[in-house]
């Protein structure tokens, strides 16, 4: 049987043998036997009720020995035959071209190239998950195939819930993740009902289709390391020969080292995962491996000395990185971790002193145990952080939850009034200011066609947008139009395609809609040889309601609201996306945020004309709005702009109350 048949037959008529357990790829840890023996007979039953009822005897043994030694069925079996990546759009069965580039993108989505835990369906931050299982994915795949341009497939945590008539106007997929109920969304509610199958943590791009590997986020780390080094360093200096010490090198924390060499400094980023530290060398994202800590000393000093731009992967825990850098006297300019802490209890953090393999095992066989090895840990890491940055060292969370759960351990990172942290999130101190609140915001595309010359004819076209917008730009935006126009310059100098021939650069609503139209009229004209799919991360101007992170610059006390997101998800679906997804979890972790995403296809037409027009222009401006009712002047500064580009837009702006006026009324 072929790919096209494969993908037309869903669940198999005859039922495959059983799989060999594979040791080829990177496997996600064992989770928490949380479960009571009556609901470990429930997930059995849920899992069951995807196959003929003559299979069940059998599959039923197997399913429980995957709960039982994997804390999770995963349905191993059904994985199909074929190698998944992103195929050229036209290899896909598909009778609409929106149906057939949402396969592509799943499927790059759950590349081994590109996914962190592909047997398990896990594309990054440990526990992101495209489905469930496998027999999600594969009645997934067939609906898309058989979908027509007036049905819309609603998909409820992985679950293909069906195809329903709608409209060419509506989305063709709507995406939930893990939207539980408030008080079922603590930790524990997501190991547990994610283990009876019933709810799954997308993080933000895995359960929305719109991972592009490390790619979609080393522009962001890029644009957050520049800027870091220009709040530290005198002007007449530059990053090279100065240090960047973090740690993570798995999911999306892979795109570190790569950021750091354009970004122009010294990047020590350790990982405890040796495979991960290896496969982010491999594809050439990280220079130089190394596994011995006098080793390392010795190579950051000579890097000092010579002021390089190099990257350094240590395979080991930051924490000792931390420690023995203070003791050495090296250093640091500026510091952070993108361990997946918003996840510290399955697998998102290891702690000092406990070798990868024994936290694995320990924390499946003893999870309180773990908990208190992770919350040590944090102690120490935190203690060393504090020595370096009373040094002089610049600190900042980058949205991991790092400061959160480090609070939690009770460590000393609270600020004097046991509210705030003493460190900021890079949102709160760069990429909110910065970017967000101008409307700037990771922007992405996907060449279907799987054509490097198309994505270079993509590059081009951006470049030249971008090039006559900065003609004109205010000199509010002239740095980030500066910094975009260089990195798209470079984009393919950078060698950062891993999986899909996609791209990412930051741009607002102007920017995106512009380039946009270029990407469309070029695949009119045939000089672009097929779609172009169009997205984001959720991380963005409007996407996201994460109070520790994207909104952790919002100062009026609507940052625990999620509003915004909703509104976001919500808006761009009657206004023209391709498929749209909202989510529990992302980035910070389960019960944390709020977040949403949309994918919208360019066919040349000019319905996507209209309609990417119409969306892209919500997708930021809803944002927009959002930050400067909140009273964020940069914010006020570009929606005020905004509305004079735009007559048709009409926002609520908000009216500033002189300080005086509150002083002594509540004496």
């Amino acid at each position: 049987m072929n790919f096209k048949q494969q993908i037309l037959q869903g669940i198999p008529t005859q039922l495959p043998l059983k799989k060999e357990y594979s040791l080829a790829t990177s496997h996600a840890p064992k989770r928490k036997d949380i479960l009571s023996l009556d609901e470990k007979k429930l997930a059995i039953r849920n899992a069951l009720r995807y196959f003929p009822k003559d299979w069940h005897a059998e599959l039923s043994k197997e399913f429980a020995e995957e709960l039982k030694r994997y804390g999770r069925i995963y349905m191993y079996r059904f994985k199909p035959n074929y190698d998944i990546y992103a195929r050229s759009i036209d290899v896909y069965p598909a009778k609409t071209a929106q149906a057939a580039a949402i396969m592509l993108m799943i499927q790059n989505n759950l590349d081994p190239a590109v996914a962190q835990h592909p047997d398990e369906l896990i594309t990054y931050g440990g526990n992101g998950a495209v489905f469930q299982n496998w027999a999600q994915y594969l009645l997934t795949m067939q609906y898309l195939a058989t979908m027509t341009s007036e049905q819309t497939l609603h998909i409820y945590s992985g679950h293909p819930m069906g195809l329903f008539p709608s409209s060419k106007e509506a989305p063709r997929v709507v995406v939930t993740n893990g939207l539980m109920i408030p008080n079922y969304s603590k930790p524990d509610d997501w190991e547990k009902y994610n283990a009876l199958g019933v709810t799954q943590y997308g993080q933000m791009t895995a359960g929305s289709y719109m991972y592009i590997g490390p790619q979609g986020i080393v522009h962001g780390t890029a644009i957050t390391v520049m800027n870091a080094f220009r709040k530290v360093l005198q002007e007449h200096e530059n990053p090279a020969g100065k240090v960047f010490l973090t740690a993570g090198l798995g999911g999306m924390s892979g795109a570190q080292p790569k950021a750091g060499n354009i970004a122009g400094c010294i990047t020590i980023c350790a990982e405890v995962n040796a495979a991960a530290a290896k496969k982010r060398y491999e594809q050439a994202w990280v220079d130089e491996l190394i596994t011995d800590m006098d080793a390392l000393v010795v190579r950051a000093k000579k890097a000092i000395a010579d002021k390089e731009v190099v990257s350094l992967a240590f395979i080991g825990n930051v924490v000792d990185v931390w420690e023995r850098l203070d003791q050495e006297n090296i250093f640091i300019h500026l510091g952070s971790d993108q361990t997946s802490l918003h996840n510290p209890w399955a697998g998102g953090y290891y702690p000092v002193g406990l070798s990868f393999e024994a936290s694995n095992k320990m924390m499946s066989e003893n999870p309180l145990a773990f908990k208190e090895k992770v919350q040590e840990s944090l102690l120490r890491h935190s203690a060393a952080i504090n020595k370096h940055a009373a040094k002089g060292t610049y600190f900042f969370d980058y949205g991991n939850a790092f400061l959160l759960e480090a609070s939690r351990a009770g460590a000393d990172v609270m600020a004097s009034n046991n509210i705030d942290f003493k460190y900021t999130s890079y949102v709160q101190d760069i990429l909110g200011p910065m970017c967000f609140d101008y409307g700037f915001g990771p922007f992405r595309w996907v060449c279907t066609s799987g054509n490097q010359k198309d994505l270079l004819k993509t590059d081009a076209l951006a470049l030249e947008v971008m090039n006559t917008i900065k003609r004109t730009a205010p000199k509010e935006i002239q740095q980030q139009m500066h910094d975009n126009i260089k990195w798209i310059r470079e984009a393919e100098k950078n060698n950062l395609v891993v999986g899909s021939q996609a791209r990412i650069l930051y741009a607002d609503a102007e920017g995106r809609a512009k380039i946009a139209e270029a990407f469309n009229q070029a695949i009119k004209s045939g000089e672009i040889s097929a779609a172009v799919v169009l997205g984001r991360d959720h991380h963005d101007v409007s996407g996201t309601d994460s109070p520790f992170r994207e909104t952790s610059n919002i100062y009026d006390g609507s940052k625990f609201t999620s509003d915004m997101a909703l509104h976001n998800v919500i808006g761009d679906s009657f206004r023209g996306a391709t498929w749209v997804s909202i989510h529990n979890g992302g980035g910070v972790g389960w019960g944390e945020v709020i977040n949403g995403g949309f994918g919208m296809v360019l066919d040349g037409s000019e319905d996507a004309s209209r309609r990417l027009k119409n969306m892209l222009f919500y997708d930021v401006n809803n944002g927009v709005s959002r930050r400067s009712w909140a009273r964020n002047e940069e914010a006020l500064f570009t929606i005020k702009r905004e509305m004079e580009r735009t007559p048709e837009l009409k926002v609520t702006l908000p009216n500033l109350v002189e300080e005086e006026i509150l002083e002594g009324l509540f004496r």
